[in-house]
């Protein structure tokens, strides 16, 4: 009798609890809902990065280039398409990596410059020297004077003077001329030597030259030999 009791007891037991966890279940779902993280990109930031992924920076293609006076003895500015590049020298030829195509190369002396349009490609060297065309146009590569006549006149022998500027200023010049002479005096009839020397200027523009004559004067006598007259110094200011 006692266990016919019990059974219905305990099924009553059983469906309260079964309920109970079937509640605590449904709050559970209820109270804690998760929101899916968002794993997915904006449409427009996808834009964004396939325009930046597809942008690609290519430096330039460049190949060497060597200027070089070979054995001009001066220091000379360099220009490439007209903008300063370095100076090159006789003992020291200037290196440069270009990028490829026309350039124009430049050295100057003072005013006076002689350029090239040169062709530059990747890892080919290419060689530019000035030397020849450096000689034959501009001669000198510091403000000089030579002597580029003379001849006598009576007691007096005439000197020509060439001044030479290459630099890039005006200058005042100043060569000294000697020239060695034996003559025979008119009272002793001995022949003697002597020495006529003088002083020759001029005022010399950037790039150019200036030709003045000197008159040198002799002593008094006849039958004059002549040595071959010098410039013994040269100033510039």
């Amino acid at each position: 009798m006692r266990s016919i009791v019990l059974i219905p007891y305990m099924i009553i037991v059983g469906c309260i609890l079964a309920a109970g966890c079937v509640g605590q279940i449904k709050n559970t779902t209820v109270n804690n809902t998760i929101t899916p993280a968002n794993t997915f990109t904006p449409l427009s930031n996808m834009t964004n990065m396939s325009s930046t992924s597809n942008i690609t920076v290519t430096a330039g293609l460049k190949g060497p280039l060597r200027v070089s006076i070979g054995g001009w003895d001066a220091d000379l500015p360099v220009f490439i398409d007209n903008k300063s590049a370095g100076i090159v020298t006789h003992n020291d030829p200037l290196d440069l990596m270009l990028e490829e195509g026309n350039h124009t190369v430049k050295v100057c002396v003072g005013v006076i410059c002689e350029e090239e349009v040169i062709t530059i490609k990747f890892a080919k060297q290419r060689l530019v020297d000035f030397e020849e065309r450096l000689l034959r146009d501009v001669q000198f590569s510091k403000p000089t004077a030579r002597i580029v006549g003379y001849y006598p006149s009576g007691d007096q022998f005439t000197v020509t003077v060439e001044f030479i500027n290459p630099s890039s200023k005006d200058l005042a010049m100043s060569a000294e001329v000697r020239c060695g002479y034996t003559y025979i005096e008119s009272r002793s009839n001995n022949r003697v030597g002597n020495v006529a020397q003088g002083i020759a200027n001029a005022n010399v523009k950037s790039g150019n030259r200036v030709t003045q004559t000197l008159n040198l004067n002799l002593a008094d006598g006849y039958s004059y030999v002549y040595s071959i007259p010098l410039i013994s110094g040269i100033t510039t200011r």
